[in-house]
């Protein structure tokens, strides 16, 4: 199956930008998208001053070795109390690197404070406690979009300034089917008929009820009988964030959780974690975020971008924007890059390029992902250079009928529009090419592939209530002959 047209675009904001900051780049994409130009010149302009405004933090050039603090590197002895006397001197001073040296080091819950680069040397390993005492006291954190009080994420700074984890090392959240992931209620991760589990007792529903009731977070407080796992690192409320080359495996949940913060820099990670809801990084309420250079083997998405759930999501109404992710490799995964399906508060301008995505186990490539209850809007999304072995359902999915947890419709319709894929080859596509499904009276709206190569796959597309998709120079199941 062939499709060939010629689709004439039009400059419609006049040329080169010159304007050097975010508002005026996007007011322009704004514009190049109303006047039908979907101008992709411009679009990934806005792209490119990412990568020129978003920096790395930068640190006094100071170590503060956690030797030097009581650590012992003995996996029976906690370091914990090491940790936080070196990252409170470390800030005191006016910051630096908190250094982790070669060797093994128990810890509980590790809070990064400003200017502190935590610095993992070459073979160095932080393993965290599975001792549930340690994750208290409880702190404001989120889960699956909403906020409550519960355990510590494993690495959290609230409300921080310069903060960053680097180096060769190992984070290990010392997860697996008998501590943490059992929570989630599946066998396949350890639950048994009659051990507690997020479901039981409707531990999860209560925090979603507790949230579509707008009860005040202070009040919505978990912990220990609620068996909600905690998110491994996040950055709460926090600016200038990098998280760079080190490896992260077995999560409790999601892996890389940037909350209400913006300017981060995820580089060079490398994330093996297949526990159940292992997302690798979940930007929510985020903006200016940079991730590449990096390895997703997950248990669930590989990245998944998300702006609350439901009402709350509507309520605190941050968007999650000016996303950028380039030069990634995505192995197993439930999704190469997603968006949803807590998206109640929208995700714009979201650019993608020069990925490798390739696993009998990875299900799509591009994943949009809602429903009419969680709502939500889904805006200029550009893809480009992508190069995929195999994926086991679709390149492209976009299903506004998401649901799991039970009834999930509304009359909070999300709203999908200028979805742009652009130079992707694929070996295998799996079941679809495109797979979307839009509602009647609120179609998915300016769907473009230019310029795609699918050499296998069982259905070039099925398409549910989709307006003005183009298909330019794109190829499925049509080799040309040379």
């Amino acid at each position: 199956m062939k499709m060939d047209k010629t689709i004439k675009i039009n400059l419609c904001t006049g040329g080169v930008l010159k304007k050097n900051n975010f508002l005026f780049l996007y007011v322009v994409l704004i514009s190049a998208i109303a006047c039908k130009g979907q101008n992709e010149l411009v679009a990934w302009q806005l792209a490119d001053h990412l990568t020129e405004t978003v920096k790395e933090p930068v640190f006094r050039n100071v170590e503060y070795n956690i030797l030097d603090f009581g650590a012992k590197s003995n996996d029976e002895i906690l370091d914990t109390q090491a940790f936080k006397d070196a990252i409170k001197k470390c800030t005191i001073d006016g910051g630096g690197y908190v250094i982790v040296p070669e060797g093994l080091f128990l810890s509980g819950p590790i809070h990064l404070d400003d200017n502190v680069n935590l610095h993992l040397e070459k073979g160095s390993e932080i393993k965290f406690s599975n001792d549930l005492n340690d994750y208290y006291p409880l702190v404001h954190t989120s889960f699956e979009g909403n906020e409550y009080i519960n355990y510590s994420p494993l690495i959290y700074a609230r409300g921080k300034k310069n903060i960053a984890i680097t180096g060769k090392g190992v984070l290990n959240g010392n997860a697996n089917n008998s501590n943490w992931w059992s929570w989630c209620g599946k066998e396949i991760y350890g639950w048994e008929e009659g051990m507690d589990s997020q479901h039981v007792k409707g531990n999860r529903d209560r925090l979603v009820e507790m949230a579509e009731a707008n009860v005040p977070v202070s009040k919505r407080v978990f912990g220990k009988g609620y068996f909600l796992r905690p998110n491994f690192i996040e950055p709460f409320e926090c600016e200038n964030v990098l998280i760079k080359n080190v490896k992260i495996i077995n999560a409790p949940f999601w892996v890389i959780h940037p909350f209400k913060s913006r300017n981060i820099i995820v580089d060079g990670v490398n994330i093996v974690s297949h526990g159940p809801n292992n997302d690798g990084c979940d930007p929510e309420y985020s903006k200016n975020v940079i991730i590449k250079n990096s390895t997703f083997n997950t248990g669930d998405d590989c990245i998944a971008i998300k702006s609350g759930r439901d009402d709350e999501g509507r309520r605190v109404g941050i968007v999650s924007e000016n996303i950028l992710i380039q030069n990634c490799k995505m192995l197993d995964g439930h999704g190469g890059v997603v968006m949803g399906s807590e998206i109640s508060a929208g995700v714009r301008n979201v650019f993608v390029e020069n990925c490798e995505m390739d696993s009998p186990n990875l299900e799509r490539a591009i994943r949009i992902k809602t429903n009419s209850k969680r709502g939500g809007f889904v805006e200029n999304v550009y893809v480009r250079n992508l190069r995929i072995g195999q994926v086991k359902e679709a390149v492209l999915k976009i299903n506004l009928f998401y649901g799991i947890y039970g009834e999930q419709t509304g009359d909070n319709y999300p709203k999908v529009k200028n979805i742009n894929l652009n130079n992707i080859i694929v070996d295998d596509g799996g079941e679809y090419g495109i797979l979307a499904r839009g509602h009647k009276n609120y179609p998915i709206e300016d769907v473009t592939l230019s310029n795609i190569t699918i050499k296998k796959v069982k259905k070039t597309q099925h398409l549910e209530y989709v307006n003005n998709i183009k298909l330019i120079n794109t190829n499925i199941n049509e080799i040309e002959k040379k």
